[in-house]
């Protein structure tokens, strides 16, 4: 074991070095990589009883590993490898959310684990380029995901049914429902609507933004979506809220919209686009734009230094939660609105709101477990959801990724 981690452990928690040699050559290769781990320590406990502290300072989670095949698979298929062996039970961890972000924020030396070897990732990333949003395979994707059911989606969302970042000030006491709505009432006073505007919302999730567009602002708001569950709850809102006088909702894929409207807002949609389409996205938001109109896009982005290596594979989201899935950087959405004629007026991001957002929501999804077990999911469903919301949580912690609205105007061609 290295001298400097050895030095660095308790007397009690100093493996035996020979104990350390017969262990599987993953898991030394493993040991290697986290024993240079900075911002804090790992306490892993093998199989064989062994417990071994890892990296520098103060302890932040601890790992329990319970089959050593968790290292040859995180060798071989990163992160996708490590999260599917937390799906099977290979490994635990009761600071889950503490354990990613460390691991998150040491990314660029773990980067041989995390991203894996060629032939897994070439696999995964065949297997996600399969998966692109063409008007079938949008579809295809959107009800993999949405239409698991309302009576899911409700158990743990607040009641706004927001599945989207909200937006957290300084107050403690704010709940997420009301920061929710501070998200709705930032993105519509971006674009200062007038009573009777219309508004065209692509990507109109369970009608929230809808609602206070219409009954707040006076605005005549038409929502598209891909997923029937979404477009049935929207409408029967609509009815219940009475706001249905101004608001509209179809089944519709951006791509076949053909009206003009004074404004636009599509809230964590443009993650769906698939980078191939992108430049259409654009285009269909100018024609889609009425002369002098705004589009206030909300997005989580990757950190722009990590995005040449992120489009190039296929992370646990992409493969498991959202197919076809992409990430813009933040220079390159405002690039690629650039190349569409659009110019960037604002940019505000609030990734931090994101991180509190995601943690909120795994609470919930906890304590309404046993409903959504009696729904029919089983055990491993519910650990793919618990791994993905601290994995995209642990995320947000690190600045691996952030969340941003955008504020784009029209210039002349």
């Amino acid at each position: 074991m290295n001298t400097l981690v050895s030095s660095f452990l308790p007397a009690p928690l100093r493996p035996a070095a020979a104990s350390l040699a017969s262990s599987l050559p993953a898991t030394r290769t493993v040991i290697d990589l986290l024993q240079h781990l900075e911002g804090g320590s790992l306490r892993l406990c093998l199989p064989n009883g062994q417990t071994v502290h890892l990296g520098q300072g103060s302890e932040r989670a601890t790992l329990q590993v319970n089959d050593e095949r968790v290292f040859r698979r995180t060798l071989a298929e990163g992160d996708i490898g490590f999260g599917e062996s937390w799906i099977d039970g290979d490994w635990n961890s009761e600071q889950l959310v503490e354990l990613l972000t460390l691991l998150a924020e040491n990314r660029g030396q773990l980067a041989r684990a995390l991203h894996g070897s060629w032939l897994p990732a070439l696999r995964h990333r065949l297997r996600h380029l399969a998966r692109r949003n063409t008007r079938a395979g949008s579809k295809r994707n959107i009800l993999a995901h949405y239409d698991l059911g309302n009576d899911f989606y409700k158990l743990w969302l607040d009641s706004s049914m927001s599945y989207s970042a909200a937006l957290f000030d300084a107050d403690p006491e704010r709940t997420l429902a009301q920061a929710q709505r501070l998200k709705y009432l930032r993105l519509l006073d971006m674009l200062d609507p007038k009573p009777g505007d219309s508004i065209l919302e692509i990507g109109c999730g369970w009608g929230g933004l809808a609602e206070i567009a219409a009954s707040e602002y006076g605005c005549r708001v038409q929502g598209v979506t891909l997923s029937p569950a979404q477009l049935a709850w929207s409408r029967e809102r609509a009815q219940q809220k009475g706001f249905a006088d101004l608001a509209q909702f179809s089944l519709t894929d951006y791509r076949d919209l053909r009206g003009r409207y004074d404004h636009i807002v599509s809230i964590e949609m443009f993650e769906a686009v698939g980078e191939r389409f992108w430049p259409s996205y654009f285009q269909q938001l100018r024609r889609c734009l009425k002369p002098g109109g705004r589009a206030a896009v909300q997005t989580i982005v990757i950190a722009n230094e990590r995005f040449s290596a992120y489009r190039r594979g296929t992370d646990f989201v992409q493969r498991h939660v959202f197919p076809g899935g992409m990430l813009p950087s933040p220079d390159e959405f405002e690039r690629r609105a650039a190349s569409a004629y659009f110019r960037v007026r604002g940019r505000f991001a609030f990734g931090g709101g994101y991180a509190r957002t995601l943690a909120q929501w795994h609470r919930n999804f906890d304590a309404a477990w046993p409903e959504i077990a009696a729904q029919g999911f089983d055990e491993r469903f519910g650990r793919l959801w618990r791994f993905y919301l601290a994995y995209c949580e642990a995320g947000f912690r690190a600045g691996a990724t952030d969340v941003c609205q955008f504020l784009l105007e029209a210039r002349p061609t």
